[in-house]
């Protein structure tokens, strides 16, 4: 393949320098401009002509700007990338934004997945590569281009692994809701073959009506046992606070939380700092202020590098899907 070209838009600088360094590539130059009226301009400075060209960006809502503000830039970028004669250009998005809104729960609902598909195919995408979504299936199938979705569960089995080195009390792998059982299935299998020991299994119920949740029966036996709650998601903290609640009712002697992506709305972090969690992890695909002392940040940006390089050497990068 052609040269490789890494960029990102000013908002997303920081995290992409990491895959930039994890990749030994240096984060190729470009101006992004905002005119008095609200509107943008944003230009590659580097030569794209024939290069193979990598847009490392997720997609979410700050302080400075929104998530539709962050979308419209990185779409207008990857047309400028095109336009300027780019052989191929890969959207890396570790969060995907509207990912959630896959399916229609009520009359006239938008699949507002497949809308942000057909926008990013529109520019000019060739690819897509994103970190946990919420349904891996409705995100392979909303795309016509290529897509390449990597799981965080290699990245929290190690952290897993570590954090329970000596620990010789029963193990559980619990999902905070019902919808999360596969994904906590797959990692109780990884983990229990790393550490060469069986894992018990625990769900919570939950059922949502608009932004009210309800529930909260533990199914599964997590007494004096060391839990691990997996989800891909913590955004106001509810879920994994009934959750959290449910297990510390049952007598589990440790709980520990793993999320993908980190979003904290509101006071959420400061909410989940006074519930029973000896540890939070979740990964830097969105920006983390530190917290108290149990939070941890997993970077998944050397993850993010390796389906770069091997996307680029055109190596078995579907692998690391699995």
């Amino acid at each position: 393949m052609s040269r490789l070209k890494l960029f990102s838009l000013d908002a997303g600088a920081d995290f992409a320098g990491r895959v930039a360094a994890a990749l030994g590539e240096p984060l190729a130059e470009h101006e992004e401009r905002d005119f008095v009226d609200g509107e943008h301009k944003i230009r590659p400075l580097d030569d794209v002509e024939g290069a193979d060209v990598y847009l490392v960006q997720s997609l979410y809502s700050d302080e400075h700007s929104s998530v539709d503000d962050k979308l419209v830039r990185l779409l207008f970028f990857v047309g400028a990338l095109k336009d300027a004669g780019a052989a191929r250009v890969t959207a890396a998005i570790p969060y995907l934004c509207y990912a959630r809104k896959d399916r229609r729960t009520k009359l006239h609902d938008p699949l507002s997945s497949r809308y942000l598909a057909s926008l990013l195919e529109a520019v000019g995408t060739d690819a897509v590569v994103t970190l946990d979504v919420h349904n891996q299936a409705a995100f392979e199938n909303a795309f016509r281009c290529r897509t390449l979705h990597l799981p965080a569960q290699p990245l929290f089995v190690d952290f897993a692994a570590a954090r329970l080195q000596g620990d010789d009390r029963p193990l559980v792998v619990a999902s905070p809701d019902v919808g999360g059982v596969k994904r906590a299935e797959a990692f109780r299998a990884a983990l229990g073959a790393r550490l060469e020991r069986d894992i018990g299994r625990a769900f919570v119920e939950k059922y949502r009506s608009g932004d009210r949740l309800s529930g909260g029966a533990l199914v599964g036996e997590v007494r004096g046992a060391s839990v691990l709650i997996i989800d891909d998601l913590i955004a106001g903290g509810g879920t994994i606070a009934r959750a959290a609640a449910a297990i510390d009712s049952g007598g589990a002697a440790r709980i520990i939380a793993l999320a993908s992506h980190g979003q904290f709305c509101g006071t959420a972090l400061a909410d989940l700092a006074r519930l029973p969690l000896e540890a939070l992890a979740v990964t830097n695909s969105l920006p983390q202020a530190q917290g108290d002392g149990r939070l941890t940040i997993v970077d998944c940006a050397p993850l993010l590098a390796e389906a770069i390089r091997r996307l680029h050497d055109s190596g078995p990068a579907a692998q690391l899907s699995v």
